[in-house]
């Protein structure tokens, strides 16, 4: 135990890198506010005069801040998190009427992968002729819910 006591910018060391490693196979933004407080306490082990109960108390409270204050703001930025794909990613798509939009009757629009979709007016009452460029407002079950390029700000 004295060893590790009298060896701890070393310990800290060996905590910067292991969690590094693991942030690096994660890339979730979890462990790299250990690595960077375990990057601090390499210093302060170094420098300071510090008991090991304070170091790792220490430790914590720089990870928890990190964590705290620049997490959400990292995230953020680096856009980490859910990806909009399939169906997820069509609304502000454009499509192409292939059959007229009528009221009470469904048409159909093709998107822009080839992909024919049963379509819809986005308000539920416009009529919508084939060859209008609309862009998808939403999706709701198998039907596109669309309007005509250019309305409403589009």
């Amino acid at each position: 135990m004295d060893f590790i006591i009298s060896n701890m910018p070393w310990v800290w060391f060996a905590a910067f890198i292991l969690l590094l490693a693991v942030e690096a196979f994660t890339m979730a933004l979890t462990t790299i506010w250990g690595a960077i407080a375990a990057f601090f306490m390499i210093f302060a082990a170094r420098f300071a005069d510090i008991d090991i109960k304070f170091q790792i108390i220490l430790f914590l409270v720089i990870t928890v801040f990190l964590m705290l204050t620049t997490r959400p703001f990292a995230v953020k930025k680096l856009k980490l998190g859910k990806k909009d794909t399939n169906v997820n990613s069509l609304p502000g798509q454009e499509v192409i009427v292939t059959t007229p939009i009528e009221r009470f009757k469904k048409g159909e629009a093709k998107s822009k992968n080839g992909v024919i979709w049963s379509a819809a007016s986005s308000d539920g009452e416009s009529e919508i002729s084939a060859g209008t460029v609309c862009v998808i407002t939403e999706i709701e079950g198998n039907t596109i819910k669309i309007r005509p390029k250019g309305e409403n700000g589009l």
